[in-house]
C-alpha cells in the first residue's frame, strides 16, 4: 500500500504539471461537449485486501466547471490486524478472524474542474466530494475444525464447521482451513453508517466520448454500532474492533460519455 500511495502522489505531481502546461491553449470556459459520464472502476484502499472493491458512477454536467453525480461502491472493509496464517495441512485461515465485513456505499456529490484538458487529448483534473449512507453486512467467517479424539488410535476424522469463535476453538493446530465463502450467508447481520469521502480524479481522454483515469483521496466512515471482525480470548470485542473506519484509496476507472 505504501507504493499504491507513492504511485498516487507521483501521479498527482505529474499531472498537476501536465494540466498547468496545457491551460494557456485550453480556455476555462469552453463549454463540454459531452452531458452525461458513466464510469465503472476498481478499487484499491488500506482497509482492503488486494482488490478493495468495485465502483460504478453516473455524472451529469451543470456547466463548464461544475457537475454533479451519484454513485455506489462495493468494497469488503478488513481489520488492520488480520494475519493469515497456514494450517498443518497446506490451506490458510485468518487468525482470530470471527465475521467477514462487506459495505455497500451509495453516494451523491459534485465535481468541480480544477485543470481543464486540452479538447482532444490530455490530463484534466478534478476535484471531488460526496457523501451518504454506508450499509455495512457483517457475515460468519467459517472455519473446519477437527474434533477427532486424539488420545483413540484409529478413530474416524470428525471435522466440523463453525463460525470461529475463540472460547471454543482454542487450538490453532486443529483448524483445517476456512469454510467456502458464503457458508452461513443466511446468519448476515445488517449495520448501518455514514460515509463522506474527498479525492481528486485525474483523467485522460483522447476521444470525446471515452474517458479513462484514476481517483485517489480519503474516506472516512463511522457506524451506529461497532461490528465484531476480530475477536480473542484474552481481549473483549470492544477493544479490538472499532466504529470508525478512516482510509486512503485508489481507483482505476473506464467508462463512456454522451
Amino acid at each position: 500500500m505504501r507504493r499504491l500511495l507513492s504511485l498516487a502522489g507521483l501521479l498527482t505531481i505529474f499531472t498537476g504539471s501536465a494540466a498547468q502546461a496545457q491551460s494557456a491553449s485550453a480556455s476555462p470556459n469552453d463549454d463540454p461537449s459531452y452531458r452525461k459520464e458513466f464510469v465503472y472502476g476498481v478499487n484499491f484502499n488500506t482497509r482492503g485486501g488486494l482488490i478493495g472493491g468495485v465502483s460504478v458512477r453516473s455524472t451529469r454536467v451543470l456547466n463548464e466547471n461544475w457537475s454533479r453525480f451519484w454513485s455506489i461502491e462495493a468494497v469488503e472493509v478488513k481489520h488492520r490486524k488480520e494475519r493469515r496464517v497456514a494450517s498443518f495441512n497446506g490451506s490458510s485461515f485468518v487468525l482470530d478472524k470471527s465475521n467477514y465485513f462487506f459495505v455497500l456505499r451509495p453516494s451523491v456529490g459534485a465535481q468541480r474542474v480544477v485543470f481543464r484538458k486540452a479538447a482532444e487529448s490530455g490530463v484534466q483534473v478534478n476535484a471531488l466530494m460526496s457523501a451518504g449512507p454506508s450499509i455495512g453486512l457483517l457475515m460468519p467467517y467459517y472455519i473446519n475444525y477437527d474434533y477427532t479424539d486424539q488420545s483413540t488410535p484409529r478413530q474416524p476424522e470428525v471435522i466440523r464447521t463453525e463460525q470461529y469463535d475463540p472460547y471454543i476453538h482454542t487450538d490453532q493446530s486443529l483448524i483445517r482451513d476456512r469454510a467456502p465463502l458464503f457458508t452461513g450467508a443466511n446468519e448476515t447481520k445488517p449495520y448501518i453508517g455514514v460515509h463522506w469521502r474527498g479525492a481528486l480524479s485525474f483523467e485522460y481522454g483522447r476521444y470525446r466520448d471515452a474517458v479513462a483515469g484514476i481517483e485517489t483521496g480519503v474516506l472516512l466512515e463511522l457506524y451506529g454500532k461497532q461490528p465484531v471482525i476480530l475477536r480473542s480470548r484474552d481481549v473483549p470485542d470492544s477493544q479490538i474492533n472499532n466504529r470508525f473506519y478512516p482510509s486512503v484509496y485508489l481507483t482505476i476507472y473506464l467508462g463512456s460519455r454522451s
